[in-house]
């Protein structure tokens, strides 16, 4: 019989009166990350029984504009890959990478 390992994951945010995100913190342990601040995060939560996709998406109310549209394009690119290493759909891989070079050329990203 194998013992199960137990990896955690501990997200840490301060809100303001209003409940707006002021700061983000994030520990993983296990990846060498101790109480690291964060301007933005996107949580993505399979629910099967539910056949839906549960999220967070959150960024401090100083996460400025030009950076959340950095944070996006690397986040499109990083889906893709994903996509790619889960399905090995190429086709609709190189689809979407597509989707992120046009999406970095529209926000004048790419220099």
């Amino acid at each position: 019989m194998s013992d199960n390992i137990t990896s955690k994951i501990e997200l840490n945010i301060e809100l303001d009166e209003s409940r707006v995100p002021e700061k983000l913190h994030w520990t993983a342990q296990d990846g060498g990350i101790t109480n690291e601040e964060a301007k933005a995060m996107m949580l993505a939560v399979w629910d099967s029984k539910t056949q839906e996709t549960l999220r967070i998406d959150l960024w401090t109310k100083d996460m400025p504009v030009d950076e959340m549209k950095v944070f996006f394009h690397q986040t499109l690119v990083a889906m893709s890959d994903t996509f790619n290493r889960a399905t090995q759909d190429e086709k609709m891989t190189a689809t979407m990478k597509d989707f992120c070079d046009y999406f970095a050329e529209k926000l004048e990203l790419k220099k």
